[in-house]
């Protein structure tokens, strides 16, 4: 059974740098054509996709956050990592890990399959 588990601060000064950890089992984060990504549901907000990383350790981030935002692996933890800088309170938020499969329905397509319980964090001094 594929179980994704969010960990990390749930308070964050503004300013400082928002650091999560995604601890996978039951899927290895270096099997073939999944990838991993962290997304965000604001307060009252709809999910805001903020970035990848594949397989192969490519990442790939939203345009919005990519200046702020790191997603890194330590594969001999199986754990994806969220780092996300000079946060401020509007990116208070339930964090979410959730892994992408590819799946084959006359043609392939990608789809969160899995996702983590998420966990609150709130910026604020």
């Amino acid at each position: 059974q594929v179980q994704l588990q969010e960990s990390g601060p749930g308070l964050v000064k503004p300013s400082q740098t928002l650091s999560l950890t995604c601890t996978v089992s039951g899927s290895s984060i270096t099997t073939s054509y999944y990838a991993w990504s962290w997304i965000r549901q604001p307060p009252g907000k709809g999910l805001e996709w903020m970035g990848v990383i594949v397989y192969d350790g490519s990442a790939y981030y939203s345009p919005s956050l990519r200046s702020r935002t790191s997603i890194s692996r330590d594969t001999s933890k199986n754990q994806i990592s969220l780092q996300l800088s000079s946060v401020t309170p509007e990116d208070t938020a339930v964090y979410y890990c959730a892994r992408e499969g590819r799946y084959y329905s006359g043609s392939y397509y990608y789809t969160h399959d899995y996702w983590g319980q998420g966990t609150q964090v709130t910026v604020s001094s």
